[in-house]
């Protein structure tokens, strides 16, 4: 007997898209065909609205989107339904942990990234993104509004270090979280993709335990764990892979779309 399955949501990077940052046709075909059989379809990244844009657009079929980690839930033409920030002061003072640190720290507005340090990071996060990267030098001193998400990139290692650093300085007044081993996500207390995703299944009518979860790394598990049907994919952490998660194929294989198709439709 097939689940009865009402919402369906799922990251992004290294999840829907493939390596290429593309959503092949088998994916959107099956997404869709789930659409028009009544189901949510609920894209969930720590993208903002306007780097998810295209692809919710190239899905054409998003009821919600859950941007910045759950910080924003918007229609999909944009319009911001929620959104959580976090206080400038303690923005500043995550700019300051950072500049301490020597290492790289953007936040966001709109259509544009805004960062502390030239080179290689903020290059590849405009190709990556498809925002406009704006050098501001000292991160502090433009902060003076309340942001949804700050982002600071290191090698691996020290992002570890820096993750317990900054759970020891800022306790609850964020929500940290790492995306790639070389990120490491800054957010308002409550902005959670798993948060977020009960949100949307209260406003949109649906309960957790019909809503299937595509995952592939720490900022997805408080998803996956809310969803009554959380699933990692085989290219995942494997520190997610052992939480207990079903896991599907690979990224690169239309893990996602292939699970839905053999789940619900096959």
């Amino acid at each position: 007997m097939k689940p009865v399955i009402r919402a369906i949501a799922f990251d992004l990077d290294d999840t829907l898209l493939r390596d290429d940052r593309t959503i092949s046709d088998e994916t959107v075909s099956v997404l869709r065909r789930a659409s028009e059989a009544g189901i949510f379809i609920l894209p969930a990244s720590g993208r903002t609205y306007c780097s998810m844009a295209g692809f919710a657009k190239r899905i054409g079929c998003a009821s919600r989107v859950i941007c910045a980690n759950g910080a924003v839930i918007a229609q999909p033409d944009g319009t911001t339904l929620h959104e959580l920030t976090i206080p400038a002061d303690i923005a500043r003072q995550v700019a300051r942990f950072a500049k301490e640190r020597g290492c790289y720290c953007q936040t966001y507005a709109g259509d544009c990234f805004y960062y502390n340090q030239q080179g290689d990071y903020a290059r590849a996060y405009a190709e990556s993104s498809s925002l406009r990267g704006v050098y501001v030098g000292d991160l502090e001193q433009h902060l003076s509004a309340p942001t949804t998400k700050l982002l600071m990139m290191a090698p691996p290692e020290q992002v570890v270090q820096m993750l317990a650093e900054a759970q020891a300085q800022f306790g609850e007044s964020v929500a940290l979280t790492c995306s790639k081993p070389y990120f490491l996500e800054v957010n308002p207390p409550l902005a959670t993709k798993g948060h977020a995703l009960s949100v949307c299944a209260e406003e949109m009518g649906f309960p957790l335990s019909q809503c299937m979860a595509f995952g592939d790394s720490l900022n997805d598990v408080s998803m996956l764990r809310a969803a009554g049907y959380g699933v990692c994919m085989g290219n995942g952490r494997e520190d997610v892979k052992r939480m207990g998660f079903a896991v599907c194929g690979t990224n690169q294989e239309d893990g996602v779309a292939r699970y839905i198709q053999r789940i619900l439709f096959d």
